[in-house]
Formats: structure tokens, C-alpha cells, sequence
């Protein structure tokens, strides 16, 4: 029986797809009622799961709470210093060389000259913590402005780029950090901007490495499909991407800082106008054989601060690789 000419498979199939392509080819245009897939809705989506599973990584390792408990402990003294001890912590107020318990008004003892090493210890968290914070945020601002730079658009920036940072990289950090202070006068900005300088390549190579794994990935095609400027796509779209890596290696540049800090106000180089913990050392050095707690005190809350940065450190990189967070 002859039913008539039947449409070949293929030939229905290439007039389903002109029915469906059809009001675009009429003309239509614009579609007001279409919305594209935004470019960060898959990263997004993820990020908002992995968030609260990292936070509860980090949450679950002793060592990383234990580090996150003695650097709270820390800022906390360094805010309450100014009204648990409201003098000037440089100012004489006791006989020398009182030794730690032999006076209940001076728990910690006091120094050559009379001051509270208490008072000292809490005062110079100040500014050790500062410097610390103050210098890793001046760091990570020149990095990952150079190094998202150049590993976003490659070719001869990137070229210039790199040479820039092998250019910083090949002097030692601290000769360079002691010629930056020697040259300006010692003070705490003096300080922060230095350490700043010579702390920004890590995070440059860091970052520049996370943007070339990443600028052909998915979301940065759509994203540059849609029109997205470089500018958007670099700081909106990558630099989230990149981030884990970077906090982790953050709290270890606020702990190299923090040394750096303390090394130079040892040397005498730091500011002469406030107490730190390496001026601390520095002033008791003389009086190692006699006195040693005048550097022991100083240089064990030393110990502890770069300690929890480390032990924040191991847990943030726990939480936040995802080759360990998901075997979690």
C-alpha cells in the first residue's frame, strides 16, 4: 500500500532545527526573554558549597584551632594594652633588672632601666602585629596586581613581567630591607613599606601560576563571549578562583613579617620611638649571661605568634586544597 511519500529521518530532523532557529533567522531580534548563563554561576555555585565544608575542615583540626586560639589571645592583649597599661611602656617606673615574680606589681620583671617588660611585651604586640598585617596586605596588593597581569595576558607582558620579578628575586630580601630602611629614616611606615617591597614576588609567581591554569578554563571563554572586560575578568572572575592558594601562603608572609620586624629592630633599625618585641630582644642582649629573661620572654611570645600563623597556615591549606577537602 502506498502511503505517500514519507520525509527522509534526516530531512525531519534538519526542519526541527530550522523550526527552532527559526525566529532568529526571521529577525526578531533581541530576545528579551532569554537569559544567558552568567559565566560565574557554575564557580559561584560551587564556591557557596565548598565554603561552608572548608569552614568545617578548618573547625575540625586541633592544631589549626589551637594556632587560631593563641593568635586571638594575641590580639586581644594587643587591643586591651593601652587599659590594662595606659603609661608609656618606654617610660621608667621600677628598679632595674627585677626579676620575673619577685615583684606582684611587675609579674614579668623589668629591665636595664626600669621599664615593665609586661607592658612592653603587650605594646609591642601592637606593633608587631601590625607590621605584620600592615606589610603582608601591602604585598599581596603589588602581587597579585603584577602577577594577574601577567598571567592573564601572556606574550611580551608577561615577559616583562617575569623579568621584573627575577630582578627583585636575586638580591637577598633582607640586605635589600635593611639598604630600603637605612636609606629612609627608621620609623613604622618606614618598616611596613619595606617589607611590603621585598615580599610582593612570592605572591606575583603565585598568582601568575593560578592565571595561567585558569584563563582558558570555561568559565573565562564565557565569560569573554559575552563581552566581559578584562579588568571584570581578572578580578571577578579568576581572582576568585585563585584565592585558596593565596590566603594560605598569607598567613605565612604575616609570620616572615613579623621575623623581619623583629630582626630589624634587633639591629637597631627599627623605630626608636616605640616598643617591639625584636627591640625588646635587642636591648637585652647585653645582659644574656645575667638576665636572660629580657630575651627569653620577648623572643618565646615570638615563637608562639609565628607558631599559629603556621598552624593557621596548615589547616587553611587542609580546608581550602581540594585535594584534601574532598577525601572530607
Amino acid at each position: 500500500m502506498d502511503d505517500g511519500p514519507w520525509p527522509h529521518p534526516s530531512q525531519g530532523a534538519a526542519r526541527s532545527a530550522a523550526t527552532v532557529l527559526q525566529p532568529q533567522a526571521a529577525g526578531v531580534g533581541d530576545w528579551t526573554n532569554v537569559h544567558t548563563p552568567d559565566a560565574r554561576s557554575a564557580s559561584a555555585a560551587t564556591a557557596m558549597i565548598a565554603a561552608p565544608r572548608a569552614l568545617r575542615t578548618f573547625l575540625r583540626s586541633p592544631t589549626a584551632m589551637a594556632g587560631f586560639v593563641i593568635l586571638l589571645s594575641m590580639v586581644v592583649a594587643a587591643i586591651l594594652a593601652p587599659v590594662l597599661y595606659p603609661g608609656d611602656p618606654l617610660s621608667m617606673v621600677a628598679r632595674p633588672l627585677l626579676w620575673p615574680g619577685q615583684n606582684s606589681a611587675f609579674p614579668l620583671g623589668t629591665d636595664s632601666l626600669g621599664r615593665d617588660i609586661a607592658a612592653g611585651l603587650l605594646h609591642g604586640a601592637r606593633v608587631s602585629l601590625l607590621v605584620g598585617a600592615a606589610a603582608t596586605l601591602i604585598g599581596l596588593t603589588l602581587g597579585i596586581l603584577v602577577g594577574s597581569i601577567a598571567g592573564y595576558h601572556g606574550g611580551w607582558i608577561d615577559d616583562v613581567m617575569v623579568r621584573l620579578i627575577e630582578l627583585f628575586q636575586t638580591i637577598p630580601s633582607f640586605i635589600l630591607l635593611i639598604v630600603l630602611v637605612s636609606i629612609a629614616q627608621p620609623s613604622i611606615p618606614t618598616v611596613i613599606w619595606a617589607i611590603g617591597l621585598i615580599t610582593w614576588p612570592t605572591i606575583a609567581r603565585l598568582v601568575r601560576a593560578e592565571f595561567r591554569s585558569l584563563r582558558e578554563k570555561e568559565f573565562v571563554l564565557a565569560a569573554r563571549s559575552l563581552g566581559y572586560g578584562h579588568a571584570r575578568i581578572i578580578f571577578r572572575e579568576i581572582l576568585p578562583n585563585a584565592l585558596p592558594p593565596i590566603i594560605v601562603t598569607s598567613s605565612v608572609m604575616v609570620a616572615s613579617a613579623i621575623l623581619m620586624e623583629s630582626a630589624l629592630s634587633f639591629l637597631g633599625l627599627g623605630d626608636p620611638n616605640v616598643v617591639s618585641w625584636g627591640s625588646m630582644i635587642g636591648a637585652g642582649r647585653e645582659l644574656l649571661r645575667t638576665a636572660w629573661y629580657l630575651t627569653a620572654l620577648p623572643g618565646l611570645v615570638i615563637v608562639l605568634a609565628v607558631l599559629s600563623l603556621n598552624l593557621i597556615g596548615d589547616g587553611l591549606n587542609d580546608a581550602l586544597n581540594p585535594r584534601f577537602s574532598g577525601d572530607r
